[in-house]
């Protein structure tokens, strides 16, 4: 949700941490859809000009246009600050060349969020965004890349493609800030996705222990079943905890909930894929059998451990807030 530019875009974590959470727990092909264009339109949202809001927030809300965030590149995925993609000035405006991989909605985006290195310093003080529209000349799709649970990513070849200055995004040289931010939002919302694909997992179990019987009686009735579903239904309450703190801290005002945020994605993501792997051990030999809903909750939640963080950067990024912090 947009709050308007007039106010300054503010997103409501909470609300978009629920509709992921649902939308997880019923598909997660909606889930991506969705939170791929919150993701390709954050950093328009918090720091665009209300030109660029105009011309980009209405039709991506009203799904008439598909947005991405590219910023990951073949050599520097965790590690923002070594990207090497440039963006050269001529004239007003600006001349892109390099790569981007990984990217979600990447081939069927109208629009994309791009971080490149305008060379204000190096690391991570030289990187700004820009808002490059697909039909661009010299923007092509490289490879489209195929994944465990089929959802649309591509390499990008940007080869000398010309940007207008108003396609800045923010300030020349505050682009790694600008990424930061939209994950620190977007981060809390992964983390709300695996807890819909946790929650899906539970129901499924729970249906499959009372239904299915052994020597007369439903699997539910046996001890060691009992605890396998005590042990995922506190590591979904705890998800819940986590995550919707640090949706509270963001919406009540922090300029930053890095730590929060962090803690919410490894605890739930990590978590949810403990749910999910009692969900298939509780089904048998059903819980592996293709088209079955627990079957495919495991290909859907392992990406959620890499993407926008994998587990152990969070680790680290944790560790230095809390070290920094005494």
């Amino acid at each position: 949700r947009h709050s308007g530019a007039a106010a300054g875009e503010r997103l409501d974590v909470r609300s978009l941490c629920l509709i992921r959470e649902t939308l997880a727990r019923h598909d997660g092909l909606a889930d991506f859809a969705f939170a791929m264009q919150g993701l390709g339109t954050g950093a328009i949202s918090l720091f665009g000009t209300p030109e660029q809001q105009a011309e980009w927030l209405p039709k991506t809300r009203s799904g008439q246009a598909i947005s991405a965030f590219a910023l990951t590149e073949p050599q520097s995925g965790s590690d923002v600050a070594s990207s090497t993609m440039t963006a050269t000035t001529e004239g007003n405006g600006f001349v892109l060349d390099g790569r981007k991989t990984w990217i979600s909605n990447g081939g069927i985006a109208d629009v994309y969020t791009v971080f490149a290195r305008t060379g204000e310093a190096p690391g991570a003080k030289g990187l700004s965004a820009f808002i490059v529209p697909a039909d661009t000349p010299g923007l092509k799709v490289e490879e489209r890349l195929e994944v465990m649970a089929p959802h649309p990513l591509a390499t990008l070849h940007f080869d000398g493609v010309r940007i207008p200055g108003s396609a800045l995004i923010g300030e020349r040289g505050k682009g790694f800030g600008i990424a930061m931010s939209v994950l620190d939002v977007f981060r809390s919302t992964v983390a709300a996705a695996a807890l819909g694909f946790a929650r899906r997992a539970l129901d499924e179990a729970i249906d499959r222990v009372t239904n299915r019987k052994v020597q007369g009686a439903p699997l539910s009735e046996l001890q060691m079943v009992q605890g396998h579903i005590a042990d995922m239904a506190v590591d979904i309450d705890a998800s819940a905890l986590l995550i919707y703190r640090a949706a509270w801290a963001k919406d009540s005002g922090a300029a930053r909930v890095t730590r929060e945020a962090a803690m919410a994605k490894l605890f739930a993501t990590d978590h949810a894929q403990q749910v999910i792997d009692k969900a298939v051990q509780l089904h048998g030999g059903d819980g592996v059998r293709h088209g079955q809903m627990v079957e495919s909750l495991y290909r859907e939640i392992r990406a959620l451990r890499i993407y926008e963080g994998a587990s152990d950067v969070q680790r680290v990024v944790i560790a230095r807030q809390t070290l920094g912090g005494r």
